[in-house]
């Protein structure tokens, strides 16, 4: 998760990750493993065929943090350069 925090080019939450994936703008996902069920499949069902690095995080919490964020996060991503 180095870099998450620091930086600008990123997107915390599920809504604005898919709408990013759809795009295409997406290099990586990072999604919590306690994160609901529903959660994980969107991602990986759109992530599916595109040249996206999905990574998995223990926890919403942990995620959370390493966003820089004081609440929980179920998925974050980096967007390409």
């Amino acid at each position: 998760m180095d870099g998450l925090k620091a930086s600008k080019k990123r997107i915390i939450g599920l809504k604005q990750t898919i709408r990013a994936i759809k795009e295409n703008k997406v290099r990586k996902v990072y999604v919590a493993k306690d994160a609901d069920d529903h959660i994980k499949n969107n991602i990986l069902k759109e992530s599916n065929g595109k040249d996206i690095e999905i990574i998995y995080v223990n926890t919403m919490k942990e995620l959370g943090e390493a966003c820089g964020i004081e609440v929980k996060a179920s998925t974050a991503s980096l967007l390409k350069d």
